[in-house]
């Protein structure tokens, strides 16, 4: 059973105010933040100050309609790319740069990077008053910190999709040579390993091309001066350099890989003291490289690794072009990694500006980003100008709600399995257990089996982990040895082996976790699940003795969704949108690494989302080949709308959406979809209005479940509720509807579709009625369109809840009571209070531009969290809080909340997850004398399960049968509490839907 998803308030924020502006809103609280419990017992050092993105109001060239006057429209038409290199471009272009000038200036910052292809934005270290005053600035309309991401990280996946072969689908487009020509993905990473086979090309040749090319010579790029050229597919041209730096020259870019860039601003301004693998687009880590080959690397590349044949490898998309942003960094010591985002949109605006069809996003932040954070922003304007966009999902699952890069704009992607690499260990006793291994190359054995704990060095803590340096050569020479997994990379683990003379390693999970094919010192088989134990458990027994064998018997069902994959549903949209979208090959994937990162090796098995998302990239890149001017939501429902159920261990079909979207990626019937749902910016513009995000558009909102989106998605599936959806027909035909969804009626209208000619548009609509389906418990199910041998299959995902409860009641004074109504969704109401809770309040007093900071922790188990801070704030001033989670001591989100009429801001936070948040209390002087005095309260009420400290909450009634859908009335009393400070208690119901009751 699939957890069912927490909703995120939808109250909007007053336009205009301070509150507003940041980008984790008080609109969002319920966003999986670490939030705050107690306050500490003193002020903390200040946390607000960093760098941030100020995003401001005028729309960027990408999305600009002309209305400033004197300077004519740049957004690119339908079908066509944008010129950045127009004048009208450039115009408008400095104008958005001068206006960041001066809106920083107002404020005492300095620009560090301007943005203005996809987002109008700058970035700069402000302080906490700086932010209130931005805040506060006519045309900003929000404010980021600038977060850390990181690189998410058939036996042949091209194989596997089907690409290859006789019949496979490169052979359609006319072979792997013309299969993504004219086309360029952009790759947004690590940065790439030139010398690489897989990226072998010839050089960059000066040409004028002739009025009529060659068809040969149709894409060929060429040089203008530095710059690189290339017609493309859609018409239109890319423009790029090869910029020089580290162990880079303009000579390591060819016809393949035609653009290299980096972006580090950012990352070298937060980390001084950086010193970096190389400076420059080479890659040093690999992950890159990976990403680049595996979406557009040569096709048929002999791959040996150590001596040893592992075949060839082909990229997805094996002619198209590969343009480099590396935005992603390592340290030569390998102990600092990542991105910022003020380099990651600073690599997507230029990406944009040169003209890619296709980027690839193998990468994500530590929880999931909202949907106007920068880089998401940056990357809806990429897709409004016509380029598909590939994002990994995230490679922190199974766990629920773990997923990144959600946002309808782009494609977010699952990883799954191919056909294994296996090996086998066969005990002493007769046992034999199938795993993942491709070290296992000839038989090794039979030989001593131990446990890692039995052949530890003295004195070592770590042995069963197989750490550097902590197994007895004399007791390990010559033994297989049963390694746990955890605490240390798992490659370490065989290092370890090898060191002290080991001669094969079971890499054992301790939990039922992914099993991985990586290339280790000595022959690995890695297990889990009951086998793992099993072997471990036969290991610690005497004479233990084990035999390590390439393959298996039997087969392994295929493909399935990796544990490790992240999982929905997606907390920013609120269940009203399924993610991720599709499943794609992620694990032990082999392709051209850096060597350096690598130990030596050219290629290399990598697992992860990252490897995931390049395949989706690289048939983006075959469909714009064959479609040029298809829009990127038209390529995505294509995908999506064809692909197949992956499968269970069992073998049987799949049916978990949160895990796989809507299924895994069929490459062979992909360009025959029948029917597709396209969306534009207008629509994810009405979709962000209706899942409360303030676009400043004026766009009217729709409700989030009607975007119209290749699956559909209702968060909250209160009695019934119907959503609208538009197809448009790649071929003609009649297409009639079915739809399975267990214990929920549905009707669809019309249930029959005629089409007489490409291009034709019709639009239905889908009523959804809760009829036997459990309240609280996610549904799935799918709405299939079928006409002759095309079916169109979109996935349903429900969640049927079981109260309409008001989130929050008010109540003043030391007793009392307070009415309010629910509709229940069942015929039993069940209602319990919790609490109430009065922390002792903090006062102090703000002087002049001042800012008081405070750090406070959640214990586990907290049903609701209140913070309230009261400002005596006098005319003309300005006050309010600032405050976000913290994560190994530093802030990972920003939010801001407002005064209410009373001067008290409130923070209400429900059921929030345990952790540590910064709040910064912050004032300023209106008059600019710094004389002013502001005296405030804090204070913080954290509701759990222990019996109140004083006074009583009782909820009535507490029990009783209803009928279903008819509003019923309750009644808080409460009694006993202070008078001169706030209480606060909550009111559950079934499923854990809440209520928070604030008093005084």
């Amino acid at each position: 059973m699939s957890p069912r998803p927490r909703r995120a308030s939808r109250t909007r924020v007053r336009r205009g105010t301070i509150g507003a502006l940041l980008t984790t809103t008080l609109a969002a609280v319920s966003l999986p933040l670490a939030t705050p419990a107690t306050a500490a017992t003193g002020p903390a050092a200040p946390l607000a100050a960093g760098v941030y993105l100020v995003t401001l109001a005028d729309q960027p060239l990408v999305t600009y309609d002309g209305s400033v006057d004197g300077i004519a429209a740049t957004r690119p038409v339908e079908g066509r790319k944008l010129d950045v290199g127009a004048a009208n471009a450039k115009r408008y272009r400095t104008r958005l740069v001068d206006e960041q000038a001066e809106v920083a200036k107002k404020v005492g910052a300095t620009v560090r990077q301007h943005y203005a292809v996809t987002t109008n934005t700058f970035s700069a270290r402000l302080t906490a008053r700086q932010l209130v005053r931005l805040a506060a600035t006519e045309g900003v309309t929000s404010i980021a910190p600038d977060r850390l991401h990181h690189a998410t990280d058939d036996k042949n996946s091209t194989d596997f999709l089907g690409l290859s072969g006789r019949k496979g689908l490169w052979a359609s487009l006319g072979g792997s040579a013309k299969a993504g020509r004219g086309v360029v993905i952009g790759d947004i990473d690590t940065g790439i390993w030139p010398e690489s086979a897989s990226f072998e090309a010839p050089a960059l040749k000066a040409r004028k091309p002739a009025r009529k090319p060659a068809e040969k010579d149709r894409y060929r790029p060429y040089l203008d001066g530095t710059t690189t050229v290339m017609p493309k597919a859609d018409g239109t041209k890319f423009t790029g350099t090869c910029q020089t730096g580290d162990s880079f020259t303009a000579a390591d870019c060819n016809e393949k890989i035609i653009s290299a860039r980096y972006f580090a601003d950012g990352w070298v301004q937060a980390f001084p003291d950086f010193d970096p693998d190389y400076f420059s687009a080479r890659d040093g880590e690999g992950h890159g490289t990976h990403t680049a080959s595996t979406a557009a690397g040569n096709a048929d590349v002999r791959a040996t690794i150590g001596g040893a044949d592992y075949g060839t490898v082909s990229g997805v998309a094996p002619a198209a072009a590969v343009a480099v942003y590396k935005a992603l960094w390592q340290s030569k010591d390998g102990k600092q990694s990542g991105g910022l985002t003020s380099d990651l949109v600073a690599a997507i605006d230029q990406a944009v500006a040169d003209g890619v069809d296709v980027i690839n996003y193998s990468l994500g932040a530590q929880f999931e980003s909202d949907y106007d954070d920068p880089a998401q922003t940056a990357l809806r304007n990429a897709a409004a100008a016509g380029i598909f966009v590939s994002t990994a999902g995230g490679n922190t699952g199974p766990d629920a709600s773990s997923l990144d890069n959600t946002a309808p704009w782009t494609t977010t992607v699952a990883a799954g399995t191919i056909a294994p690499y296996s090996g086998t260990v066969t005990l002493g006793n007769g046992k034999s257990y199938a795993g993942i291994s491709t070290s296992v190359r000839n038989t090794v054995g039979s030989a001593p089996l131990v446990r890692a704990a039995a052949v530890k060095a003295a004195g070592a803590t770590e042995a069963d982990v197989c750490a550097k340096g902590t197994l007895d050569p004399a007791r390990a020479a010559g033994k297989i040895v049963v390694c746990d997994r955890g605490t240390v990379d798992r490659v370490a683990k065989s290092a370890e082996v090898q060191r002290a003379g080991g001669i094969g390693m079971v890499l054992a999970n301790l939990h039922d976790e992914s099993t991985d094919g990586d290339l280790h010192s000595v022959p690995t088989v890695h297990l889990t699940g009951a086998d793992a134990t099993a072997v471990r458990d036969y290991a610690a027994t005497g004479n233990a003795t084990a035999t390590l064998t390439r393959g298996a018997t039997g087969s392994t069902p295929y493909p399935q969704v990796t544990s490790f994959s992240s999982r929905g549903p997606s907390l920013v949209g609120n269940g009203d949108l399924l993610k991720p979208d599709i499943t794609a090959p992620g694990a032990t994937i082999l392709a051209a690494v850096a060597p350096p990162g690598n130990q030596g090796r050219d290629f290399d098995f990598y697992s992860g989302t990252s490897m995931a998302a390049p395949h989706i990239a690289g048939l983006a890149a075959l469909y714009f080949s064959e479609h040029p001017n298809w829009s990127p939501m038209s390529v995505k429902s294509a995908m999506m709308t064809t692909a197949s159920p992956t499968r269970t261990p069992e073998g049987k079909a799949s049916h978990d959406a949160f895990a796989q979207g809507s299924g895994e990626v069929e490459a062979r019937t992909m360009l025959r979809p029948g029917l597709v749902y396209d969306s534009t910016e207008r629509d994810w513009l009405a979709y962000l209005e209706g899942s409360g995000v303030d676009t400043g558009t004026g766009t009217r909102a729709i409700d989030p479940s009607d975007l119209n989106y290749p699956s559909i998605a209702i968060g909250e599936l209160f009695g019934s509720q119907t959503v609208t959806r538009t197809v448009t027909a790649t071929s003609a035909g009649t297409y009639r509807a079915e739809v399975d969804l267990p214990g929920v009626s549905a009707t669809v209208s019309p249930s029959v579709l005629h089409f007489s000619h490409a291009g034709q548009k019709r639009t239905f609509t889908v009523k959804l009625k809760v009829t036997t389906a459990r309240a609280g418990a996610v549904d799935t199910g799918s709405l299939i369109w079928k006409s002759g041998r095309t079916t169109v299959r979109s996935p349903i995902v429900v969640t049927p809840q079981s109260i309409h409860a008001p989130e929050e009641v008010k109540g003043t004074g030391t007793h009392g009571e307070s009415t309010y109504s629910v509709t229940p969704a069942t015929k039993t109401l069940v209602a319990k209070a919790y609490g109430p809770v009065s922390a002792p309040l903090t006062r102090g007093t703000l002087t002049g531009n001042g800012e008081a900071d405070y750090e406070a922790v959640i214990p586990d188990g907290t049903r609701a969290t209140q913070i309230s801070a009261h400002f005596d704030v006098a005319e003309g001033d300005i006050a309010g809080v600032v405050w976000g989670r913290l994560v190994g001591g530093a802030p990972t989100d920003v939010a801001f909340a407002d005064p209410d009429s009373d001067g008290t801001v409130t923070i209400t936070l429900r059921q929030p997850e345990a952790g540590k948040i910064f709040v910064a209390l912050v004032s300023v002087d209106g008059s600019g004398t710094g004389e002013s005095v502001t005296p405030y309260t804090y204070q913080v009420n954290n509701v759990t399960d222990a019996p109140p400290a004083a006074g009583t909450v009782t909820v009535t009634p507490d029990r009783v049968h209803v009928t279903p859908g008819a509003p019923t009335g309750m009644t808080a009393a409460w009694s006993g509490l202070p008078s001169d400070a706030r209480s606060t208690a909550w009111i559950e119901y079934a499923n854990g839907a809440g209520t928070v009751l604030t008093l005084n």
